[in-house]
């Protein structure tokens, strides 16, 4: 909503003012509302409509994964009556003077999700009956919007939940390690048991250190990224505005994962302990852990869209450049593999034993080159 303040409704504005300043001491929580039955990721296949009302619109249609949904305001994408492009929405969830009433603003939660995580925060289908809505942005820029501010926004967030988890699992390990005896000898002391906590920590280290890199660049480009590739006149923006683009995607889905296979390291440190709830958080933060590598694009998705990006920027940007720019000091040969994989056609062949090979390579290989970033970034931090 900032990116277009002075040209939102005064309801938008207001919206904006109790989420980031507060009125009267009460703050508003936000959340977004994308999914529908028939598409996560694929925004365009939405059903939502947006029909117009005066100065406003209504909503009608379901929203099938809706997490967050105590929230204030939602951010909601919606076609407009007519048109087949999307746009982007504020509806509050409630109109003034509803709340203390209960009663919804045109809306209803048909019904819970039962989720493997993050269950502390409530998730519903949410159907949509003249809900009062008002756009954010020019019409028709809802994925523009979505992809350039709220999925680049989230899916930073995800990797900061990944270090969040693997600092706290590499610590956890390390204190109960030093702590438990077995045998006479604390597990710490065990040759195999100091190799895992020290993977813990490198991981944890690497992990953050790239998650503060990568955002350093998006902010030192005003943390605004647009939907699609870059399209700068000056080659050296366009180029950094990729990179970025590439990372945070990356950063996605590598961080997720490493997260997950820290946590289920630390938990077999700790024994039967690990999996007691009642002992350990844990076994909450591996099914959290679990959830986020879904949100805002699983790992396949991504690695499409990485792979078809590589592709598309040939011509401007060489993947030999590209890796060179990514890893500065990185071997020649991992230059040489993601030349080789951008003129490698990975997502439009037939399944078979050649093309899974390939996508099987692309997969290993997308986890290393992140991991060559996330070292590069370890070695420039001080101690």
């Amino acid at each position: 909503m900032e990116q277009y303040t002075g040209a939102l409704d005064p309801s938008v504005e207001r919206a904006l003012r109790h989420c980031r300043e507060g009125i009267d001491g009460d703050f508003g929580l936000g959340s977004q509302f994308l999914t529908e039955a028939q598409g996560g990721s694929d925004v365009p296949a939405n059903r939502v409509e947006a029909e117009p009302d005066g100065d406003h619109y209504r909503l009608f249609g379901v929203k099938f994964f809706c997490s967050a949904c105590h929230t204030d305001y939602a951010l909601v994408t919606a076609k407009v009556t007519g048109s087949e492009d999307v746009s982007t929405f504020l509806v509050p969830t409630w109109l003034p003077g509803d709340k203390t009433r209960e009663r919804r603003n045109g809306h209803v939660l048909r019904r819970l999700k039962r989720k493997l995580g993050t269950i502390e925060l409530p998730t519903a289908e949410i159907e949509y009956t003249g809900a009062v809505a008002y756009p954010v942005g020019p019409l028709g820029q809802g994925i523009s919007n979505v992809v350039g501010h709220v999925l680049t926004v989230s899916r930073i967030n995800v990797a900061i939940g990944a270090a969040a988890s693997a600092l706290r699992a590499a610590r956890e390990a390390r204190m109960y390690a030093e702590f438990r005896t077995v045998f006479e000898r604390p597990v710490a002391d065990y040759p195999l048991a100091a190799h895992q906590l020290e993977e813990l920590e490198r991981t944890a280290r690497r992990t953050t250190a790239g998650l503060y890199r990568i955002y350093a660049e998006l902010l030192a480009v005003d943390a605004r990224l647009t939907a699609g590739l870059p399209r700068d006149d000056d080659t050296d923006v366009r180029r950094r505005k990729f990179r970025i683009r590439m990372l945070i995607m990356l950063q996605k889905i590598v961080t997720m994962r490493d997260a997950i296979d820290s946590l289920r390291l630390a938990m077999s440190l700790f024994g039967g302990h690990g999996v007691m709830e009642c002992f350990s958080a844990l076994p909450r933060l591996l099914r959290d852990a679990m959830i986020n590598e879904q949100w805002e694009g699983p790992r396949n998705l991504l690695l499409a869209q990485i792979h078809r990006d590589l592709q598309r920027i040939a011509d401007w940007y060489p993947p030999r450049e590209l890796a060179a720019d990514l890893v500065p000091d990185a071997p020649a040969s991992l230059a040489a593999e993601l030349e080789g994989f951008a003129r490698t056609d990975l997502f439009d062949a037939q399944p078979g034993a050649a093309s899974m090979a390939q996508a099987r390579q692309w997969d290993d290989f997308a986890q290393a080159l992140l991991h060559a970033y996330q070292d590069a970034a370890l070695i420039r931090l001080p101690d």
